[in-house]
């Protein structure tokens, strides 16, 4: 174990060990660096030491390589060497116990949420939205919440568009105005979620975030590992997806005060997904969510290539700091050096920007919080090498982890209960039969009617011309109501329906 009997984790070793104190990991922290200098590997080594102490762990694994922490690693001359140099003691390969989950249910649990649980915030960025039509989707969200009506899934979604679209001066007063085209916008936006996977992963069993928190049998800590490559290939529905998910575990946790360790840890790879193109509203709540969610023991670890990626209110927030080297070909590039080298605590002992070009692959500039929340003078130091397998494992051996896995009933079979889609599509029904069940009843009325008339007519036959006349008249007048009520039970079908009929 990486856990000496101080209590921290030993991370890296320089002139010096370099240790995380668990304690201010809940300051969250960034590992940073090129393609290719060993991100991953401290990302384990990290997320390891984590689990070792009992603490559950969130990884997005976005390459595979993550999934091998499911088995033993193996001796390799890079990682002998490691061991010899840093002098490890006792260093044993190990497994350790992990779930996977994957949003298209092929590579772990099925991971859904639904619709009313992701909110109009969160939804309104992944359909990229306008400012305009998000107003539109919260006040449908808003109707729904009233209503009573439960959004799960997509048809859900959709089915409400157009309630409240043609009903529209109906909600005016109340929830504000609901235009034609900003409905028509949101609706094809639907669609092209769909084309995305949105229909797989919008429904129920939707995710319980405290399924994470979980042990092994050892005590260790539960490597919750979500199965990232095909939804990598949507870089905003992965980033919108993984900060729904931020902003559960959130919601979820009470205040937990200062802790001697934190009570999860999440791993946000690629993190740079999640700031780009984003609306300062919603990079407000992100910083807000980072900064409070610590509070709740929660210790947050952004994976990306460079540190000017993230804002500059978020990195203010970060405690501790895993730089890996970084290239400097181009001026941004260069600027892009100084700053990360700025961002550290100067050691007198080394140039910290020159130094940053020139680290190995496995070495770092690595900065931790001491005892009293103080940023260590930068440290460089190689990274200490994991205990489970580097390499990805194939999807057989996750299929088994996932068939003996307490979850696979859960989350195996999707689950469609009533909801929005359902209620509406009763409502359209018992409307259809209603104005069904009118029209008949005027029928009635017009032939009864008709009837009457051709009885006065033979018993009046000095009459007879003005009655026919009467007659003629009735008979087109109800013939116009029967077309109305026909036309009107027509629409408010269609209405209620959209595409949703098959």
């Amino acid at each position: 174990m990486y856990t000496p009997d101080n209590g921290k984790i030993w991370l890296a070793t320089g002139t010096e060990r370099v240790y995380l104190n668990p304690a201010m990991a809940n300051r969250h922290g960034l590992i940073a660096g090129a393609t290719g200098t060993g991100k991953t590997v401290t990302l384990k080594v990290v997320a390891e030491s984590f689990s070792e102490m009992g603490v559950p762990v969130f990884i997005a694994d976005i390459k595979g390589d993550v999934s091998g922490m499911c088995v033993p690693g193996s001796e390799n001359k890079h990682i002998r060497r490691s061991i010899d140099t840093m002098g490890i003691e006792n260093f044993n390969y190990t497994s350790f116990p992990v779930r996977f989950f994957d949003v298209y249910g092929k590579l772990g649990h099925p991971v859904r949420t639904t619709i009313s649980e992701m909110g109009p915030e969160l939804l309104g960025r992944l359909l990229g939205l306008t400012d305009v039509q998000s107003g539109v989707l919260r006040i449908v969200f808003r109707i729904a919440d009233d209503k009573g009506l439960l959004l799960l899934d997509l048809k859900d979604l959709r089915s409400m568009m157009q309630y409240v679209a043609d009903n529209a001066a109906e909600f005016k007063i109340s929830y504000g105005n609901v235009s034609p085209q900003s409905v028509g916008a949101i609706q094809r936006a639907l669609l092209t979620l769909e084309d995305e996977g949105g229909d797989i992963f919008f429904g129920e069993p939707a995710l319980e975030i405290a399924d994470w928190f979980e042990w092994g049998d050892d005590g260790r800590g539960m490597m919750n590992i979500l199965e990232c490559a095909e939804l990598f290939q949507h870089p905003l529905l992965y980033s919108t997806f993984l900060l729904w998910m931020l902003t559960e575990l959130y919601e979820l946790l009470p205040e937990a005060g200062d802790l001697d360790k934190p009570k999860m840890v999440f791993f946000f790879d690629e993190a740079h997904l999640l700031f780009n193109d984003a609306p300062k509203a919603l990079l407000e709540k992100i910083e807000q969510v980072v900064r409070l969610i610590r509070s709740k023991g929660v210790s947050v670890w952004f994976i990306t290539q460079n540190p000017m990626d993230i804002p500059e209110t978020v990195l203010a927030q970060i405690g501790n700091r895993v730089q890996h080297a970084l290239r400097a070909y181009t001026p941004n590039e260069q600027r892009a050096v100084r700053a990360a080298a700025k961002s550290f605590r100067v050691n007198p002992d080394f140039d910290t920007e020159a130094v940053l070009q020139e680290l190995a692959t496995g070495e770092a500039l690595v900065s931790v919080l001491d005892e009293k929340g103080v940023p260590t003078v930068v440290q460089r130091a190689g990274i200490l090498p994991p205990k489970s397998s580097m390499n990805a494992v194939e999807p057989a051996v996750i299929g088994t982890v996932c068939a003996n896995s307490p979850l696979a009933d859960k989350y195996g079979k999707a689950v469609d209960r009533e909801s929005a889609y359902e209620l509406l599509v009763a409502a359209a029904e018992e409307a259809q039969k209603a104005a069904e069940a009118a029209e008949k009843e005027r029928q009635k009325e017009a032939e009864r009617a008709a009837k009457e008339k051709e009885k006065a007519a033979k018993k009046k036959a000095a009459s007879s011309s003005s009655r026919k006349r009467q007659s003629a008249v009735g008979k087109v007048a109800s013939s116009a109501a029967n077309t109305i009520g026909r036309e009107l039970g027509k629409q408010i079908v269609r209405g209620l329906f959209g595409t949703l009929r098959r």
